[in-house]
């Protein structure tokens, strides 16, 4: 759970909270016996040697200065025993003996750590060092895990300089031998068992490409990492499937943004149509306001818009941390008046308008309509959220039970809140971010509304609930859970049933709103 007193998402004991619910979460499904017991091993062996690494280069060294001597020094005892065991656990099979008591002797030793860290040190810490700070040795723990070898070394130095060189060496040889082993490949999977078989063959796909973690890297290294459409792509080519899903046509429009510079809206027409204006659906990207573009999510866009015979239009707003908040929801907002005011342009109807989402996208559709209620403008006939992030708080059980998710885990929610809302600490109070929030009026503004939610999602608690804040104010909702499936996993639909499916059922409620307006 979230630590039990207000931080940021960057800073330094909210990141560290972060990692400890992962590593609790693949703890339990260890504990439980289900899913990949090798592999839930080597990627707790990696992000602890990640996290180890950044805590004694980051963290421990200030404990001394501020009275906080003896816990440092049983944090970096425990620690070492920490990375004994994992070496135990590399070099042993899973079910042995020696394996098994290893394994329960760190679950145990790693549970004490945190208990102790997030009830007693960090608060401790954060204490002496005050709030204002977190935020920097937030950003210097996650270049410290950029840096860290991904191995334990338990007889290697723990402080000073030697250890950041000791590091340094360790790091490309440990790579090599990962590679060597083929435990590389599976360092981005989710192996927790629960994903039924086509969901995991993408996940799978996506770890295969060998993406660094996408919540240590600065944004310009995660943007040039794999991304959740080229695991489709490779599933799809695995299995000879040709791509994309063919449309009429698609379009690149230079339209202005909210800054008073250009964004890109790209039009998909559908493979057939009838004759006369079409109805439109802006259909808004998500990324977590940092990552990816309109081209990672034109697999949805291309099904949407033939699958409901309606123009789909996708606008390439301006991305954090070089756009802060709220630069995204402005283009956003922006792109849709121009949207309606120039549909004759494009093909489109203007008075038969949908919006939606995914991820963040699901964020931004609902707050374009508030902002448009709230200036007294029509408004767009349905509404459709998947997977939608609806507060900047740790919400819900999910952000327990799928801490460890992939491709979103609770550490890179945090990663993608720390540069969005880099300089606005009160952002995630913000109506445009904290749909919860919401009055009873403000959410009767919303037309007709699906929310689409999966199993293995960190955000799957926030969009339920969502949904039944519409349902009591009135709004006539819709809630799916998609269960065995993973964020991102809409834009699937050429490798996924349950993705087909989805779409399917945003089509039907796109279509029966647009029938609705036109008799």
């Amino acid at each position: 759970m979230p630590l039990n007193y207000p931080t940021l998402p960057g800073d330094i004991d909210h990141l560290i909270a972060d990692d400890h619910a992962i590593v609790e979460r693949q703890f339990q499904h260890l504990e439980a016996g289900r899913g990949d017991r090798r592999t839930l091993v080597d990627q707790i062996s990696f992000e602890l040697a990640l996290h180890a690494f950044a805590e004694e280069n980051v963290l421990y060294p200030l404990w001394p200065e501020m009275g906080m001597q003896e816990a440092n020094e049983d944090a970096r005892h425990e620690h070492g025993d920490m990375k004994q065991l994992l070496v135990t656990l590399e070099r042993t099979d899973p079910g042995s003996a020696e394996f098994e008591a290893a394994l329960s002797e760190l679950i145990a030793l790693t549970r004490h750590h945190v208990v102790d860290e997030e009830q007693k040190e960090l608060p401790a810490f954060r204490a002496k060092a005050g709030p204002e700070r977190m935020a920097q040795l937030g950003k210097e723990f996650l270049a410290a895990k950029r840096a860290a070898p991904p191995a334990a070394h338990p007889h290697a130095p723990d402080t000073g300089g030697v250890q950041k060189v000791v590091g340094a060496l360790a790091k490309p040889l440990d790579t090599l031998k990962a590679k060597a082993t083929g435990k590389k490949d599976r360092l981005a999977t989710d192996a927790s068992g629960l994903l039924d078989p086509q969901a995991q063959a993408i996940v799978d796909a996506h770890s295969a490409l060998g993406p660094q973690p996408f919540e240590i890297l600065e944004p310009d290294a995660a943007r040039r990492q794999p991304g959740p459409d080229d695991a489709v792509k490779q599933v799809m080519a695995d299995l000879g499937i040709e791509g994309p899903e063919p449309v009429a046509s698609v379009e690149d429009l230079s339209i202005p943004d909210a800054a008073g510079g250009q964004q890109t809206l790209r039009v998909y027409r559908p493979a057939s149509a009838p004759e006369g204006p079409l109805p439109v659906i802006m259909w808004i990207h998500g990324g977590g306001w940092v990552l990816f573009d309109i081209n990672t999510y034109d697999a949805s866009c291309r099904g949407l818009a033939n699958k409901t015979g309606a123009i789909v239009v996708s606008p390439d707003y301006r991305r954090a941390p070089e756009a802060t908040f709220p630069a995204s929801h402005d283009d956003v907002l922006t792109a849709y008046r121009w949207a309606v005011a120039n549909a004759a342009q494009y093909g489109g109807d203007p008075t038969r308008i949908g919006i939606g989402g995914e991820s963040v996208g699901g964020n931004m559709a609902p707050a374009t309509i508030l902002q448009l209620a709230e200036a007294g403008e029509p408004l767009p006939t349905a509404l459709v959220c998947v997977y939608p992030l609806t507060t900047g708080e740790q919400f819900g059980e999910s952000m327990a039970d799928a801490a460890d998710g992939r491709p979103l885990n609770r550490a890179l929610l945090s990663w993608m809140a720390m540069h969005a809302f880099e300089g606005q600490p009160d952002a995630a109070k913000d109506p445009r971010i904290d749909l919860l929030g919401w009055s009873r009026q403000q959410l009767a503004s919303l037309p007709p509304t699906l929310v689409i939610i999966d199993e293995r999602d960190v955000l799957r608690s926030q969009g339920e609930q969502f949904a039944a804040n519409l349902h009591a104010a009135g709004v006539s909702t819709s809630l799916t859970q998609y269960d065995g499936v993973m964020h991102e996993f809409f834009g699937a639909a050429a490798v996924l049933d349950k993705a087909a499916q989805a779409q399917q059922e945003a089509a039907d409620h796109f279509q029966a709103a647009f029938t609705a307006t036109r008799t």
